[in-house]
């Protein structure tokens, strides 16, 4: 079993920053890629960032390029995501999300975080 634990969400003003973090546990064999996803009210859920498990390549929304950093620490697992200059149209439901193998598993899958609320608002 694969556990996902999001933290780091908020309210912050227009223009300030949140670090979000996600930490995955369990019966991990292998990693392919870690990131983070977003739904607004109303929205379908869209990919933010993503990052490879050894770091080499990195995808943004081009809505955030810029504004967010995606990173990732192999020993313990886990996947951050530094948020700056953020925007009310940033306020969502973010989502760590974590494609693995589990040990007894012959294929990959995804796997999801229970969301963390950010708010952008004066």
């Amino acid at each position: 079993q694969v556990q996902l634990v999001e933290s780091g969400g908020g309210l912050v003003q227009p223009g300030g920053s949140l670090r979000l973090s996600c930490a995955a546990s369990g019966s991990i064999f292998d990693i392919d890629h870690l990131g983070w996803y977003r739904q607004a009210p109303g929205k379908e859920r869209e990919m933010v960032a993503r990052i490879t498990r050894d770091g080499t390549t990195t995808k943004y929304a081009d809505s955030v390029k810029g504004r967010f950093t995606v990173s990732r620490d192999n020993a313990k697992n886990t996947v951050d995501l530094q948020m700056n200059s953020l925007k009310p149209e940033d306020t969502a439901l973010y989502y760590c999300n974590v494609r693995l193998l589990e040990r007894w598993r012959s294929y990959y899958d995804d796997y999801w975080g229970q969301g963390t609320q950010v708010t952008v608002s004066s």
